[in-house]
């Protein structure tokens, strides 16, 4: 690949509780024909009234870790929406079945896509935004006025919110060593190449992660390492970083409860990095706990989280959250 190297060596350095899941069994919802009608119906079920009203899901398998319906459901009190944000469990064999449903159905207003689903749902939707495109994965569906259904990715902006102050200021400039080359690392080098960073991407297997940089951001001059790298100690001598941005990344499910800790070695993080991990759960990972004792200023996963999450409500419901309220939803995601 032009421009991806392999470093064996030095790395070149200049240049809440749980939500209610659904499980999705090929039945609809609601079962009116007509699209969008506005404000609640109420249907007739034998002698109850049932109130329905416009909602959107997030889907995945499994789906009983997700927070987005802590999330979305947090907003929705506080703006005093009549609307709903479910969970809803939906296995490979049925993701087809449930978009159909999702077309026909005019109080659902989309939903967010979650592992393993991102890749799979494209084919099955009428159109791509651009940067869906270019990632190559969907984490958010959209239902336009017209009933066409849009595939959405704002994993990108939901990461690079959190970044979004210190990216306003010129660097001389930009370094992000990014660890992990899975389904998750597709946004983060797609948003920081697009912030002009010249990317360290590592993983088990170089050929994959110089196969994703040529692919996401094709001819630049960007590197690739194995993660192991970076797990042993380095005497390397950094130079002045003075006007530049350095930035440290897992992208891996290392640290994640249940998974042991991502081995980085903090000798390979230059003077005035930020440690960022994309992991929630815990939301204080030893990556980041290691960092900060290294002296290192980090960013946790609720920043992505609560970002791409912002951006899709805005998709379903028509307004914008209320994300004043932001540290209030960080106390509940975190109870």
């Amino acid at each position: 690949m032009a421009g991806s190297k392999l470093l064996r060596g030095r790395v070149s350095h200049r240049g809440a509780g749980r939500p209610a899941v659904r499980e999705y069994r090929g039945r609809p919802v609601h079962g009116s024909r007509h699209a969008f009608a506005p404000g609640p119906r109420r249907l007739a079920r034998g002698r109850r009234s049932l109130v329905v009203t416009r909602y959107a899901e997030v889907i995945g398998d499994p789906i009983i870790q997700s927070k987005s319906p802590v999330i979305h459901g947090f907003w929705i009190e506080k703006l005093g929406l009549d609307a709903e944000y479910r969970a809803t469990h939906v296995t490979a064999d049925r993701l087809r079945e449930y978009i159909t449903r999702g077309r026909e159905d005019p109080d659902w207003r989309g939903c967010n896509v979650t592992m393993p689903h991102k890749q799979a749902i494209m084919p099955i939707l009428d159109r791509l935004e651009p940067l869906a495109k270019r990632v190559g994965a969907v984490n958010t569906v959209v239902k336009g006025p017209d009933g066409r259904l849009i595939g959405r990715n704002t994993d990108v902006a939901g990461f690079l919110g959190p970044l979004t102050d210190r990216l306003r200021n010129q660097h001389y400039f930009r370094m992000a060593r990014v660890l992990g080359t899975g389904g998750a690392a597709r946004a983060i080098v797609a948003g920081l190449a697009g912030a002009g960073f010249t990317l360290v991407l590592a993983g088990r297997d170089p050929d994959k992660a110089r196969a994703l940089l040529e692919e996401l951001d094709p001819g630049k001059e960007h590197h690739v390492a194995l993660l192991d790298h970076f797990a042993q100690a380095t005497d390397f001598a950094f130079d002045d970083r003075q006007g530049c941005c350095d930035l440290i990344v897992n992208a891996t499910p290392l640290g994640m409860r249940g998974q042991p800790p991502l081995a980085f070695d903090w000798s390979h993080a230059p003077p005035g990095s930020v440690a960022y991990d994309i992991v929630t759960d815990p939301v204080d990972t030893p990556f980041l706990k290691d960092a900060r004792v290294a002296g290192f200023e980090t960013i946790d996963g609720l920043g992505m989280l609560i970002g791409q999450a912002a951006a899709a409500f805005t998709y379903f419901f028509g307004v914008e959250p209320p994300r004043e309220h932001d540290a209030e939803l960080r106390e509940r995601l975190t109870a």
